[in-house]
């Protein structure tokens, strides 16, 4: 990490450090401040060091060196807003730090941290600049987004070194969309559980998690529209509600996916009628047959029920692996998808230009409710009478499907592009497959939001289509590892994942430097 030699010089900080720890609130105990010593008042006749910079994870990318005692905690400091859209950052963090909420106020105090938004229309509504000067400190950001993160920085400074450096942080994320998402159809994790996920990511800058919650093992949240497909050990739409608010509070999306048209066996064992089947009558394990109009309507009652449960902008569609498309010859094989196909988009179609036009409806769907759709990367296809719509961003996971194309088309077509890089960024309970347990140390020195697929990353040219990366959790074996021992194995590769979507840049840290500092955080 550099080092300023003059007062007022910048630090640039690629690095991660001291200070993370997930909030104990939502009716556990505040945090209580490192010190009560209170925050020495400078004076003329007393010099201090020139600060370094902060120690965070995400690293903050840039904090300008001042000479000054900084600032910590103490009875008797306040948090103020100065704006009332604020309330609930100031809330949080006045009872993180152990320190008494005002409220909206215009006058200053001596050990005062405040919040403010300054409005910067053409600013990143996620960035924040933290200035901790004459005994006081500072949050303001564009956004209410941004001015979380100034908080989640003071945080984590305050909990590593006791203290928060006198100088000014000016930080933002390298990417928009940065995530974890979560298997609860084939394991079913409690809410609580997924609670703390959610308090564990806020405190890493995340702003996505991903719900997969139907597949061929379990539909996991209650429904009202068609109750008969809800598996018996499933989350209540109260318990999802309260998830929701606490993401949101956490300036989190929750992004849910109901996978069509493959993975749909929970909603085919209450449908059976739905099943695609060969020609031979033998059944197409969680394959719907896109050629029946009935298997639409339950999919799109599905889709129209959660979106009022969901309020976030993004939807994921799945489309992957429907298991219609990984015979030699589709055509011969379902000849009634192949029927449907020419009816529907003429004599040259095939069963991917029908199974793209399912791809497409489901889009339109949730596309009515003002979501943003995204599907996995093996439901895109090459030629073909039907093309995926424009606005559907590739979710990248994998070069092993048949036909499979490298990233750089997707790319070069002018698709956005979210990285779950399976080689990096996949967390498959039992290891199935050829499936290993990612680590952290290997996604800090060798991924990169480029990386996405293997280890080679696209041209530089492709970065800005590249809207960030998503860890993700798959319960293939859901046995293999309980609640606590998932929560320790992705505890590590978040951290990295973290650092690398926030800064791309190679960090400061050696990885066991980091590791070091993160084991020291607990």
């Amino acid at each position: 990490m550099a080092v300023a030699v003059a007062a007022g010089a910048v630090v640039v900080s690629s690095g991660v450090g001291l200070g993370l720890w997930a909030a104990e609130d939502d009716g556990g105990p505040a945090a209580a401040p490192s010190s009560p010593t209170p925050t020495p008042t400078p004076s003329p006749t007393r010099s201090y060091p020139l600060s370094g910079a902060p120690r965070t994870i995400p690293a903050v990318r840039e904090h300008t060196a001042e000479r000054g005692p900084g600032w910590r905690p103490a009875s008797g400091h306040r948090v103020v807003v100065s704006d009332p859209a604020l309330a609930d950052e100031g809330r949080l963090t006045a009872q993180e730090l152990g320190l008494t909420y005002a409220g909206e106020r215009d006058d200053e105090r001596s050990g005062d941290v405040r919040l403010e938004l300054n409005r910067d229309a053409g600013a990143n509504p996620e960035s924040y600049t933290l200035t901790v000067r004459g005994g006081r400190v500072t949050v303001s950001g564009p956004g209410e987004a941004g001015v979380f993160y100034g908080t989640r920085t003071l945080k984590q400074e305050i909990r590593g070194a006791g203290a928060a450096p006198e100088g000014v942080v000016r930080d933002e994320p390298a990417k928009p969309r940065r995530g974890m998402m979560l298997d609860i159809a084939r394991k079913h994790y409690s809410a609580g559980w997924i609670e703390d996920r959610i308090r564990e990511l806020g405190d890493l800058k995340y702003n996505e998690i991903g719900l997969h919650f139907s597949d061929d093992q379990g539909f996991r949240i209650e429904s009202g529209s068609h109750p008969e497909v809800v598996s018996e050990d499933h989350l209540t739409k109260a318990q999802v509600r309260k998830i929701v608010e606490l993401a949101e509070s956490r300036h989190i999306t929750v992004v849910p996916e109901i996978d069509s048209p493959g993975h749909l066996g929970a909603v085919i064992d209450a449908h059976p009628d739905l099943q695609l089947r060969k020609t031979n009558g033998e059944a197409v394990r969680g394959a719907v047959d896109i050629a029946n109009p009935k298997s639409a309507e339950i999919v799109d009652d599905l889709l129209d029920e959660y979106a009022g449960l969901f309020p976030g902008d993004q939807w994921h569609l799945g489309g992957d692996e429907y298991q219609a498309l990984v015979v030699p010859d589709p055509e011969a094989a379902f000849p009634g998808l192949a029927a449907a196909a020419r009816d529907e988009y003429g004599p040259g179609a095939t069963v991917e230009d029908l199974t793209t036009g399912w791809l497409n409806d489901r889009a339109a769907t949730v596309r009515a409710h003002d979501r943003v759709p995204r599907a996995w990367n093996d439901g895109f296809f090459s030629g073909g009478s039907v093309r995926a719509d424009e606005d559907i961003t590739v979710a990248y996971w994998t070069g092993k499907e048949i036909g499979a194309r490298k990233p750089a088309e997707y790319l070069a077509e002018g698709r956005e592009v979210i990285n779950y890089n399976d080689e990096f960024l996949y967390y498959v309970l039992g290891e199935p497959l050829t499936f290993v347990y990612p680590t952290g140390e290997r996604i800090y020195e060798q991924w990169t939001p480029r990386v996405l697929r293997g280890t080679t990353p696209v041209p530089a040219k492709y970065d800005r289509q590249i809207l960030g990366g998503s860890f993700a959790i798959w319960g293939d074996l859901p046995r293999s590892q309980t609640e606590d021992q998932v929560a320790a194995g992705i505890r590590m590769p978040l951290r990295a994942l973290a650092q690398k979507l926030w800064d791309a840049r190679e960090p400061a840290l050696s990885w066991d430097g980091f590791r070091t500092l993160a084991d020291r955080l607990g």
